[in-house]
């Protein structure tokens, strides 16, 4: 082939790779869209996985498959960019304000949302069913303090789907205002989970403990407030954005201190397939009788679903009367898990999916321990 011939068909083939990059790019708008209703995080390692090794055989030639296998790499990474820009204007809640745990996360799932800062769990999950943000941020459970009861209240009675499940490791740090020691802090303030996380360092320090709505709120309170006596447990970063001094830290009981966030949104989620470590979360009531939650239990590990976690939370409209939230390994779409779904609806007064999550790849990451 003459040199001008072979830049001709480059020519062409380019002009043909073009259309082909914008039809390819109007796909990907449209996996943007649906990742974005449904909270799921841009970055997906296992489908990129899945991608590279199912069309490396597409190339024949054994020398030009590696520089296929690149040009895949560097067209999926555009790929990313593009979706990350389409999702610039996406709307996350979160309660609290900016420097909370929930803030933080919520800025590690979502690096290019915007953020909506909502005085209560109630406000943010609201803001979400009311279409007034895209999705919400919320804690579901904390290592040592254990569940955010409000939080898994509001899945009971609320629209809203759970389609991710983040783990964040959390350190709890003493703040004062500039100039404070801390022998001369007499009064913590903290939300009261923080104050759980971090009850025995304040009974040994023979500390007052206050609650505040939220960590970051505390920290604001404290910083406003001007008082040494005054401390408030928070992250790191907090004392940065409030002007506060570093006492002392890491004082939370637990070293392995993680909370789990929970991304709500408006739309369901299914996965297209079968995913290793994938888990649902399931809430429902029994009869009152005899065996009534034996029963139950005994139904979701006869169809092979292992709980992971089992909590009771009383009813707030029924004293004395009680709901469970479940959550189970597996996949309650497949045959087998719509056979264990009917069965326990028909042993079950209330039966609800609450949603689904992969666990293998739900640790967030960037930086230090917050």
């Amino acid at each position: 082939m003459e040199l001008r011939e072979a830049r001709e068909l480059i020519r062409a083939v380019d002009e043909e790779m073009a259309g082909l990059f914008v039809r390819r790019m109007e796909a990907v708008r449209a996996v943007a869209d649906y990742k974005r209703v449904r909270g799921l995080p841009i970055e997906d390692r296992e489908q990129e996985a899945r991608v590279l090794a199912g069309r490396g055989a597409l190339v024949a030639d054994s020398e030009l498959r590696e520089f296929y296998l690149c040009f895949l790499r560097d067209t999926m990474e555009l790929s990313k960019r593009w979706q990350h820009r389409l999702n610039e204007g996406l709307q996350v809640a979160y309660c609290g304000v900016e420097g909370a745990f929930a803030q933080i996360a919520a800025r590690r799932i979502f690096p290019d949302a915007q953020l909506c800062a909502l005085p209560s769990f109630e406000a943010a999950y609201a803001s979400v069913e009311n279409a007034a943000c895209d999705l919400a941020v919320l804690p579901i459970e904390n290592s040592y303090a254990g569940e955010v009861g409000q939080v898994l209240d509001l899945m009971l009675s609320g629209s809203l789907y759970v389609n991710g499940v983040y783990d964040l490791s959390i350190s709890q740090n003493l703040l004062g205002v500039p100039g404070a020691r801390l022998e001369d802090v007499r009064t913590v303030v903290s939300h009261p989970q923080a104050l759980s996380q971090c009850r025995g360092y304040l009974q040994r320090h023979n500390l007052e403990a206050r609650s505040a709505v939220n960590t970051a709120v505390a920290a604001r309170e404290v910083a406003e407030l001007g008082d040494p006596s005054v401390a408030a447990i928070a992250s790191r970063e907090t004392a940065g954005l409030y002007g506060l001094t570093l006492l002392d830290r890491d004082i939370h009981e637990n070293r392995a201190n993680t909370t789990r966030f929970a991304v709500f949104s408006r739309v369901e989620s299914r996965p297209a397939e079968k995913r290793e470590g994938g888990a649902f979360l399931l809430l429902f009531t029994v009869k009152d009788e005899a065996g009534g939650l034996a029963k139950a239990i005994n139904i979701i590990s006869a169809y092979g679903f292992n709980l992971r976690v089992l909590r009771s939370r009383p009813m707030k409209d029924l004293p004395w009367h009680y709901y469970f939230y479940a959550e189970a390994e597996g996949d309650d779409g497949s045959e087998n898990g719509r056979r264990m779904l009917a069965a326990l609806r028909g042993a079950c007064p209330m039966v609800k999916v609450a949603g689904r999550y992969t666990a293998a790849v739900n640790a967030l990451q960037g930086g230090e321990t917050i």
